[in-house]
């Protein structure tokens, strides 16, 4: 059986090319374009994994959304990779590590992500 992949970002361009590679790697792939949507999505989709986006409806979204999983009984054990530019575009000179109370995400991705490093990380934290 294979893995479910659940991308949470509000850009169509970059989900599209992201659900196209793991489609091809034979993963199965949903997508929503905000936390909301993506919370909604993950109880009904039941994800191996979560990507998920920052600065969607909001700059820190992201960020709110992954403490919504962490305290959400039934999401909470799903790993979750963020998965964001926030650092580049809003020209932070610092980046982000997983934080238990804070952040508490399995890892930290920088877009523009090479798709090796992607897949590498799904493996990893995929349960």
């Amino acid at each position: 059986m294979s893995k479910k992949i659940l991308i949470i970002d509000d850009d169509p361009d970059f989900v599209d090319a992201i659900v196209n590679l793991l489609d091809a790697k034979g993963y199965d792939v949903a997508s929503a374009s905000n936390g909301k949507d993506g919370i909604e999505k993950a109880r009904q989709y039941r994800p191996d994994l979560i990507l998920l986006d920052v600065m969607m409806t909001t700059k820190s979204e992201g960020f709110d959304v992954a403490r919504q999983f962490q305290s959400d009984q039934q999401l909470k054990g799903i790993p979750v990779v963020l998965v964001t530019g926030v650092r580049r575009e809003m020209n932070l000179p610092f980046g982000f590590e997983p934080d238990d109370q804070w952040l508490p995400v399995k890892a930290v991705l920088e877009k523009p992500i090479k798709p090796e490093v992607l897949l590498k990380t799904i493996e990893q934290y995929a349960i």
